[in-house]
């Protein structure tokens, strides 16, 4: 194929005056290539020739049913050009190239590939939601960390927050740490389908909603919406914040000491991408941001318990399960209460009161207060030697060394039991103050659980101050008392003479 630089130099060979055949012998080709080159100013594009596959036309409709049949299928459980090609010759005895497969192959796909429309979204309309998983370097090696993200359509502001797990509790808190990050609420937020908030996946756009989330959409009044099955580009904005969250904000690999610190590292980017402008805007995306927040909704005045709940029963080892994970609650505790579960910790209610509070444990083990079972043990002083509540109890040493006294001074058995009433006071006292008050008392000559109680009891009232001093009216007059130094002079004067003088100048008030 000739270029437009040889093309050139015919047409201006010939404009000074060289024939066709001279023209033809020169640059050494046909002279109806001379007369073509002559006749068009430059090349025509070249256009590749249609290729006509006579073997393959009879099995088009085959090809054709088995992408039809692809549409529903799982998307890693669909035909590649080369399975579609082994099944046409095992089982319909084609006997044709692979290369016409595929070309044909890839021109249906082309034509089936879905378009779209360009989408504006008003201010304060839509939020888009989704998780990201990043890798993380903690101390205790490298670990994948699921990541929520809350985006606005409009100005693409995000949010991001590290989440020990992806269930509904993870979703609530983050949602409602999002949300107060932004300090108000867009009318719709966008999810795709995932099974902890959409239970069911109806017809069309239908869904049935966790009951948790419904009550989250109810409280902040935002409508929840979802995108169609395997459609990701209806929330292309935070798919994009997926992008970000692990090429920008998370490489290198970021180093952390624990999840607290890596939030802290999301929300400093977060605020950084305010002052960013999105290809195809004039204004930040903070100015922008400004505008979603002027539309949206306003955040309730009372705040959203991001948890869920769930009856259990107490069993006989002062025990509920919840998760395949065992809590410890005090004895005094209902047969039946209530778990509140978050996403790092859980709370116990019975009879209306929070009465235990324990780090969420998802390995199926047990969390157990040492606390909690004070009352059982001093009816089983044995288990302060044989059970794991208490042998791995992480107490100031001076708790040890009490034991040691105490059985000194009473005996073993004895001391003992004065030593399992001493931890009790852990029940109604901070550990500071009990410990304090065993310093204070532990090399009396006449000390026991009653000496170390008292002294507690001391501490606490001088560290607790009297309501009904501080609640003492105090009329403005007493503010402008005046009381002058004692004259010592008079004193002497009485002692010299015996003449009662008084020694004191008489108070005067103004």
């Amino acid at each position: 194929m000739l270029t437009v630089d040889e093309y050139g130099r015919i047409r201006r060979a010939h404009r000074d005056g060289m024939s066709i055949r001279e023209l033809a012998r020169t640059f050494r080709h046909s002279r109806a290539k001379i007369r073509q080159v002559l006749a068009e100013p430059e090349p025509r594009p070249y256009v590749r020739a249609r290729l006509h596959c006579p073997k393959l036309g009879r099995f088009h409709g085959v090809i054709d049913q088995i992408l039809v049949d692809d549409e529903t299928a799982p998307p890693k459980q669909r035909h590649t050009a080369m399975q579609v090609f082994r099944r046409l010759v095992t089982e319909e005895g084609y006997r044709g190239g692979y290369d016409a497969v595929r070309r044909y192959i890839g021109k249906q796909r082309r034509r089936r590939r879905p378009t779209f429309i360009p989408l504006d979204h008003e201010p304060g309309q839509r939020q888009e939601a989704d998780f990201g998983h990043i890798y993380v370097d903690f101390p205790g090696g490298r670990r994948q960390v699921p990541i929520m993200l809350l985006t606005w359509s409009y100005s693409h502001a995000p949010f991001a927050i590290a989440m020990p797990t992806e269930r509904i509790e993870a979703i609530l808190s983050g949602m409602v740490a999002g949300l107060e990050f932004f300090d108000c609420v867009g009318r719709e937020v966008w999810w795709d389908n995932p099974r902890t908030v959409a239970t069911k996946i109806l017809k069309g756009r239908r869904r049935q909603v966790h009951e948790r989330y419904a009550a989250l959409a109810s409280h902040y009044r935002f409508d929840p919406k979802f995108c169609m099955p395997a459609s990701g580009w209806e929330k292309p904005h935070v798919e994009n914040r997926v992008y970000d969250l692990q090429r920008r904000w998370a490489t290198p690999v970021p180093v952390m000491g624990d999840l607290d610190e890596l939030n802290a590292h999301l929300k400093r980017c977060c605020l950084a991408e305010l002052d960013r402008t999105v290809s195809g805007q004039s204004q930040t995306i903070g100015k922008r941001f400004e505008q979603d927040k002027t539309a949206a909704l306003p955040l309730p005045p009372y705040g959203f318990d991001p948890c869920v709940t769930a009856p259990a029963k107490v069993d006989h080892y002062q025990r509920v399960q919840f998760d395949r994970a065992r809590y410890s609650v005090p004895r005094s505790s209902e047969a039946v209460v209530t778990v509140k579960a978050y996403p790092d910790h859980v709370e116990i209610v019975s009879r209306g009161q929070v009465v235990a509070r324990h780090g969420r444990r998802y390995d199926g083990g047990q969390q157990l207060d040492p606390i909690h079972y004070l009352v059982t043990l001093e009816r089983r002083p044995a288990a302060l030697d044989h059970s794991n509540v208490y042998r791995r109890w992480d107490l100031p040493a001076v708790f040890g060394e009490l034991r040691v006294q105490l059985e000194q001074l009473h005996g073993e058995s004895i001391g003992v039991r004065q030593y399992i009433r001493v931890l009790q006071l852990l029940a109604e006292h901070p550990m500071q103050r009990v410990r304090r008050a065993i310093e204070d008392v532990r090399f009396d000559a006449t000390l026991d659980d009653n000496r170390v109680r008292r002294r507690t009891e001391h501490l606490a009232a001088r560290e607790t101050p009297r309501e009904d001093l501080l609640d003492i009216d105090i009329p403005d007059d007493f503010a402008q008392v005046e009381v002058p130094l004692p004259d010592l002079t008079k004193f002497d004067q009485f002692l010299n003479s015996g003449e009662p003088e008084s020694c004191l100048t008489p108070v005067s008030c103004s």
